[in-house]
C-alpha cells in the first residue's frame, strides 16, 4: 500500500492598516503624586506625550477646525486630571486616557507617555515614565 503526500501551501496576507495620528508632545505640568508624602507636599514636574489615533481625512479635506480634534481642547482636559493627585503615574496615565476617551469621540486609540522628572530616589535617575497604549 502507498502513501500518497499532499502539500498543503498556506498563503499569508499582510494587512497594513492605514491610521492617522495627532502627536502633542512635551506637555508640561507641576503637579502633586507620588507614594510619598514630600511628593505631596513639595509636587514635582510631569511631562506627557499624546499620540491620538484619529481619521484624520475629512480635516484634511475641509481645513476645518470641526473635523479634527482641537489640541488645545485636549490640552485642557490633561490639565484637568493632572491636578488631581493620585499615587501612581501608571493610574495617572489610565486616568487621562480615559477623560480623553470620554471628552472626544473621534479618538479611536490612544498612545501615552507619562514622565516623572528627578524621582525621589536615591541615585541618578533624570526621569521615570509609563507608557500605555488604549
Amino acid at each position: 500500500m502507498s502513501v500518497k503526500r499532499r502539500k498543503i501551501t498556506f498563503v499569508l496576507f499582510e494587512i497594513q492598516l492605514q491610521m492617522d495620528y495627532l502627536l502633542i508632545n512635551n506637555m508640561q505640568f507641576y503637579a502633586y503624586h507620588g507614594v510619598y508624602e514630600q511628593e505631596n507636599k513639595v509636587g514635582n514636574n510631569y511631562l506627557v506625550d499624546l499620540k491620538l489615533g484619529i481619521d484624520l481625512s475629512k480635516a484634511c479635506k475641509s481645513d476645518s477646525l470641526e473635523d479634527t480634534i482641537n489640541y488645545a481642547s485636549v490640552f485642557e482636559k490633561v490639565n484637568t486630571v493632572m491636578q488631581k493627585p493620585c499615587k501612581l503615574i501608571e493610574h495617572l496615565a489610565e486616568n487621562i486616557c480615559i477623560e480623553l476617551k470620554t471628552s472626544f469621540q473621534k479618538i479611536q486609540n490612544i498612545e501615552i507617555k507619562v514622565t516623572k522628572v528627578n524621582p525621589p530616589i536615591q541615585g541618578q535617575i533624570n526621569s521615570v515614565s509609563v507608557l500605555l497604549f488604549r
